[in-house]
């Protein structure tokens, strides 16, 4: 069944599933992008701070070395020498610890950005789950994951092997140079090492951080029927749409038929269009569309203007032209005066309002 499911999931994801993952914290990142950004900051530890950093150990730890005999041993003091030993050990090393969070820090900030995914911190029962937590140790991925670790520590390795072969012979002679000078060529040997890694993990990184962009719009894949639903979310449910404006249009037709009783006269066609005009001499320049219609809705208007008294002139050529191009509410163009004015003429004329 999963591998129906995979094989069904043909669509590239969308926009707003990717939003979505995101915003539950589902987001490619690679590791090794994140291992590359630590040692890299740790070799630049190691060749801009780690000379003062040992120095400063070293002028912490002299007296101890120098003279040991000096310090009482009992408990309360040797309990403050302690912690005031860790304590300065610990104000010296912070620089490069704090070196080491910022790249952690930055190196998943390049990848993805800052996401806030309040899910991921969410407690889950299943997250402490015996069997969930067994199915996940022996997962294929958890598999691929070791083996590539195991790959990328045998390549590394043997890249710093290679690179070692050369300076064991400055290793052998290290214990017979001044103590300075020896940690001056332990710290070279570690800076030219760690560069070699570095080398190394940035091709690693690079591979690892295209796969699981890959892996991730792969995972993310959608099926016809899933695009299609949420298109349907965004633009909005056709049949409800569809409904919607139904509604309206019914609402629509009722206002107009409201209207048609305060009508003058009803041209028509005399089947197919009804046309319903009115005209106030006093108040309108020209003769105003208050309702039309076709076929049903015409024969609907037709009989509202017969319950009302309202006289039907039948003149096809007129009507249509009116519908066509006249909308509600709106006066009768210029080009249909004469036409309009000799139904209104005969109308009014009807009605004795103006001399035969």
């Amino acid at each position: 069944m999963a591998d129906e499911d995979d094989a069904s999931k043909t669509e590239d994801p969308t926009d707003k599933k990717l939003g979505d993952a995101r915003n539950k914290g589902q987001i490619a990142t690679s590791q090794e992008v994140k291992n590359l950004g630590i040692l890299i900051a740790a070799t630049a530890g190691l060749m801009f701070i780690a000379p003062s950093m040992a120095n400063n150990i070293r002028v912490t730890m002299f007296p101890f070395i120098q003279s040991p005999h000096e310090f009482a041993m009992d408990f309360d003091n040797l309990h403050v020498v302690i912690t005031d030993l860790m304590l300065d050990l610990a104000w010296i090393m912070a620089p490069i610890f704090g070196l080491l969070m910022t790249a952690a820090f930055f190196s998943n900030v390049m990848q993805s950005g800052i996401v806030w995914a309040a899910q991921k911190i969410k407690p889950e029962l299943s997250k402490i789950s015996l069997k969930t937590g067994i199915k996940r140790m022996f997962s294929a991925r958890t598999v691929m994951e070791f083996i590539k670790g195991i790959l990328k520590l045998l390549t590394v390795g043997l890249v710093a092997f290679g690179m070692a072969i050369p300076l064991l012979s400055d290793i052998e002679v290290i214990p017979q140079m001044d103590f300075l000078y020896s940690l001056e060529r332990i710290q070279l040997i570690a800076v030219l090492l760690a560069s070699a890694t570095v080398a190394v993990m940035v091709v690693i990184a690079g591979m690892d951080f295209a796969f699981q962009k890959y892996k991730h719009i792969k995972d993310m894949r959608m099926t016809k029927q899933e695009v299609k639903d949420e298109q349907k979310q965004a633009d909005g449910d056709p049949q409800v749409k569809a409904r919607i404006r139904q509604i309206r249009t019914d609402r629509a037709r009722q206002r107009m038929m409201s209207a048609v009783p305060e009508a003058d006269v009803v041209i028509t066609n005399p089947t197919h269009y009804s046309i319903a005009l009115k005209y106030n001499m006093e108040a309108m320049a020209a003769p105003r569309l208050v309702a039309k219609g076709l076929d049903h809705v015409a024969f609907r208007i037709r009989e509202i203007a017969e319950a009302h008294d309202i006289p039907l002139v039948e003149n096809a050529p007129l009507a249509r032209a009116l519908y066509a191009s006249v909308e509600l509410d709106e006066e009768i163009p210029s080009e249909h005066f004469q036409a309009v004015a000799e139904v209104i003429g005969y109308v009014m004329r009807l009605r004795g309002k103006l001399p035969h």
